[in-house]
C-alpha cells in the first residue's frame, strides 16, 4: 500500500473529533458515581469495542496473538497498564495546576514524549529526523504543536483570571505549584506510554498483515493488547473506589442511593485521560431522600455510546499511522493536536468561554490556528518522505 499522508491526516482529524466527543454522551448519565459510569463505559471502550472490530476486520486474530512473542505481549500491556496510571494522576494535577495551566502542561509533554521517543529508542532520530529534510519538516510541525498547546494553556489561565475569588477556589482548592509541576510530568510522561505500547506492537502488525489482513486495519490486533493494560489500571482504580463509596450497588439497582455523599472530590481527583480532553463536567452531586429512580437502561446505552466513541479516536488513530510512511510516530503529535482542536471546539460550543475576555479569546485562536498549521506542516513532512524527499 502506498501511503498517502493527506488521507492520514483526514483520520486522525477523525480520531480527534472522537477524542474530543466521547464525554458529551455522560452528561445524559444520571444518578451515577463517576467511577461506575466510566468503569460502565470503559467496558466498552477498552474490551468490547476493540475485541469486536478486530474479529470482524482483521483475519485470524486469536492465531496471530498466539503467534506473537511473549515479549513482544508482555511490552505491549506494559505499557498499556503505565498509560492507564498516566490518566489516573492526570485528575491530580487538575486539582494542583488547575485546567489550563494542568491540560497544557500534560498535553504538551504528552505531545513531545509520545512523538520523539519511539524513534530516540529506535535509534533512528538523528538518521531520519534531524538527517532529512522531511524529518526536519516534521520536527518543525511538533514544535508548531507545542507553541499552539502553550498558547491554549495562555487563554485557559487568562480565563480563570477573571474568576472571582470564590470561583478560583472551587477550581483550584490546593494549588501547589511545585506538587503540580511534579504531578503534571508524571501524568504527560506515563499518558505518552500508549505510544510506546503502539510501537511495542509492531511485531504483532507484521503478523497481522502476513496473515491476509489489509494493511489499513493492521493496527487493530496491537489496540487489543494495549487496552488490556489499560482496562487492568482502570478496573482496579473503578473497583477500589465502588468500595470505597459504596457504590457498587448501581450497577444493578434502580433505586438511587439515600444520603449519598458527592462524589465531585473523587471525580476531580481520579478522572481519566486521555491526554487530550477536558475533565468530565457531570458530576453528581448528593442524593436526597426522594430522589427519582435510575435510569438503568438509559445509563447503559449513553455509557456505551460514550466508551465506543472513545475507543474510535485510536481505530481512526491505528488507520491514519498506516498512511504516514517511515514517519509513522509523528501520527501522535496529529492525535494531540487534533483532540485539542475539537475539545476547545466543542467548549465553545457549549460557552464555556463566555465572558473570558478579549485576550483570552485571542489566545484560543492564536492556538487553534497554530494546531491546526501544525498538523498541515506534519501532514507535508510526511509527503515529502513519500515523494522522495531528502
Amino acid at each position: 500500500m502506498i501511503p498517502n499522508p493527506a488521507l492520514g491526516v483526514f483520520f486522525h482529524w477523525l480520531g480527534g473529533l472522537a477524542s474530543a466527543s466521547f464525554y458529551v454522551p455522560y452528561r445524559a448519565v444520571k444518578r451515577w458515581s463517576w467511577e461506575t459510569y466510566w468503569l460502565t463505559g470503559g467496558i466498552f471502550s477498552w474490551i468490547i469495542a476493540p475485541w469486536l472490530l478486530a474479529t470482524f476486520l482483521t483475519r485470524d486474530l486469536l492465531q496471530v496473538l498466539f503467534e506473537a512473542p511473549g515479549k513482544t505481549i508482555f511490552w505491549t500491556i506494559f505499557f498499556g497498564l503505565l498509560w492507564g496510571v498516566g490518566g489516573l494522576t492526570f485528575g491530580l494535577t487538575m486539582r494542583y495546576l488547575g485546567l489550563s495551566l494542568g491540560m497544557a502542561v500534560v498535553l504538551g509533554l504528552c505531545a513531545a514524549f509520545g512523538t520523539l521517543m519511539p524513534p530516540l529508542f529506535a535509534g533512528v532520530f538523528g538518521s531520519q529526523v534531524l538527517g532529512t529534510s522531511s524529518g526536519r519538516v516534521i520536527l518543525g510541525g511538533v514544535f508548531v504543536c507545542l507553541l499552539g498547546i502553550a498558547a491554549a494553556g495562555a487563554a485557559g489561565i487568562l480565563k480563570e483570571r477573571r474568576l472571582t475569588p470564590e470561583q478560583k477556589k472551587a477550581v483550584i482548592q490546593e494549588f501547589d505549584l511545585k506538587k503540580g509541576l511534579a504531578v503534571a510530568t508524571l501524568s504527560g510522561v506515563m499518558s505518552a506510554c500508549f505510544a510506546y505500547g503502539l510501537a511495542a506492537g509492531a511485531p504483532i502488525k507484521a503478523l497481522t498483515v502476513q496473515h491476509g489482513t489489509p494493511s489499513l486495519w493492521q493496527g487493530l490486533p496491537v489496540l487489543v493488547v494495549v487496552l488490556i493494560g489499560g482496562f487492568t489500571t482502570n478496573f482496579i482504580w473503578c473497583l477500589a473506589l465502588n468500595i470505597k463509596n459504596r457504590s457498587g450497588f448501581e450497577y444493578f439497582s434502580a433505586r438511587a442511593q439515600q444520603n449519598a455523599p458527592s462524589q465531585s472530590t473523587v471525580a476531580l481527583e481520579t478522572a481519566i485521560d486521555a491526554p487530550a480532553r477536558e475533565v468530565v463536567e457531570h458530576i453528581p452531586g448528593p442524593a436526597k431522600t426522594d430522589t427519582p429512580g435510575v435510569p438503568m437502561l438509559a445509563n447503559y446505552l449513553w455509557c456505551a455510546l460514550a466508551g465506543t466513541t472513545w475507543y474510535f479516536q485510536f481505530f481512526f488513530y491505528t488507520m491514519g499511522e498506516t498512511q504516514m510512511g517511515k514517519y509513522g510516530f509523528s501520527s501522535w503529535t496529529l492525535h494531540m493536536a487534533s483532540i485539542i482542536i475539537f475539545s476547545t471546539l466543542w467548549g465553545l460550543g457549549f460557552k464555556e468561554w463566555r465572558g473570558a475576555g478579549a485576550p483570552a479569546m485571542r489566545f484560543l485562536t492564536l492556538a487553534l490556528v497554530l494546531l491546526v498549521g501544525s498538523t498541515l506542516i506534519v501532514g507535508y513532512g510526511n509527503f515529502l518522505s513519500t515523494a522522495g524527499a531528502h
